[in-house]
């Protein structure tokens, strides 16, 4: 199956998504409140006042109510729907009375989950639907024949994964009839295995290495939008404190900082354009709810790192030069 880059679905789809997983206040069991709907809007309307537009979630996310609150705003203000992209994930089970935590890609969950994810949204549709992390249990039919009924429903535009390799989407895509069309991994600067992939081939160094090789390029190959989840470091290259971290971490702070005055710019739109700057068209997905940071990072799609910027930033993050 030939397929195309996922802005050709979505030509409008902005090249930073806001990641919604801190909505809806606690992971505990207690409801949402005024408050956290209050928040949401908030955080939407910085998103869209700085050119974002699409919205990442998932049906764990604080137990469900970040999806609630964020359809909270929807029904507030119908006429935004057609102008974001959401996209939500599913699979992952949290312990119950059945059993331990647990991933579930069958079709019988899968279609649960998005009718469920549709009614805390409060929309008919989603964008793009990503399954969450890899189940050893996947049965690649029965997950084609689930997306085949969401697809003709209308209740899902496109599908994609979560934290897969390439042998994993390989196989997944053999059953399908439709594309995968985004894999969301964990990649920012102080998680840098998917570069050493690259560079330290026919290396001794490259056995240590846990980021699966090829994805990246399988990704590239197959018009797979790769999608960045834990793309601001937790903040630790960019004002968090520094105390007990690793001197080429302190370092790499430091380069941050001093290109971030440079490009005249912000700390957290050089750790984005550092992911941007990568051939696979990486799309940040940025787990802030603070409207000036988010602002702070759209200034990312504004500029781009040279070639020499962009690698003075990975040597100084790996702490000893390139091989």
């Amino acid at each position: 199956m030939k397929q195309i880059p996922l802005n050709s679905y979505f030509p409008s789809m902005s090249p930073i998504s806001l990641g919604c997983m801190g909505l809806g206040g606690s992971w505990g069991t207690a409801p949402f409140e005024s408050k956290h709907v209050t928040q949401a809007h908030t955080a939407v309307d910085a998103a869209l006042d700085c050119g974002i537009n699409s919205f990442d979630h998932a049906d764990i996310y604080t137990m469900g109510k970040a999806e609630q609150v964020f359809g909270e705003v929807l029904k507030a203000r119908p006429e935004l729907r057609e102008n974001i992209l959401l996209q939500s994930k599913c699979g992952i089970v949290f312990e119950d009375e059945k059993g331990p935590k647990r991933f579930d890609f069958s079709k019988h969950y899968i279609l649960k989950s998005v009718d469920g994810i549709l009614n805390r949204l409060n929309t008919e549709y989603i964008d793009i639907f990503l399954l969450h992390r890899p189940d050893p249990l996947m049965q690649a039919d029965e997950v084609a024949e689930a997306f085949s009924i969401l697809k003709a429903s209308g209740k899902v535009k496109q599908f994609g994964v979560s934290n897969q390799n390439s042998h994993q989407m390989k196989l997944l895509q053999s059953a399908l009839d439709m594309p995968l069309v985004a894999n969301q991994i964990e990649l920012n600067l102080t998680h840098l295995d998917f570069l050493e992939d690259v560079v330290l081939a026919n290396h001794p160094q490259a056995k240590d290495l846990s980021f699966p090789s090829g994805t990246m390029e399988y990704c590239q190959l197959n018009n797979v939008q790769v999608q960045a989840w834990g793309s601001l470091c937790q903040g630790t290259l960019s004002g968090k404190s520094l105390t007990n971290q690793p001197h080429h971490i302190q370092q790499t702070a430091d380069l941050v900082s001093k290109l971030a005055a440079d490009y005249q710019t912000s700390a957290e739109a050089i750790l984005l354009a550092f992911l941007m700057r990568h051939p696979a068209k990486i799309q940040p997905i940025i787990g802030t709810t603070n409207p000036l940071r988010i602002q702070a990072c759209s200034q990312a799609s504004q500029f781009e790192l040279t070639r020499e910027h962009w690698y003075s930033l990975f040597v100084t993050a790996r702490g000893c030069e390139l091989p």
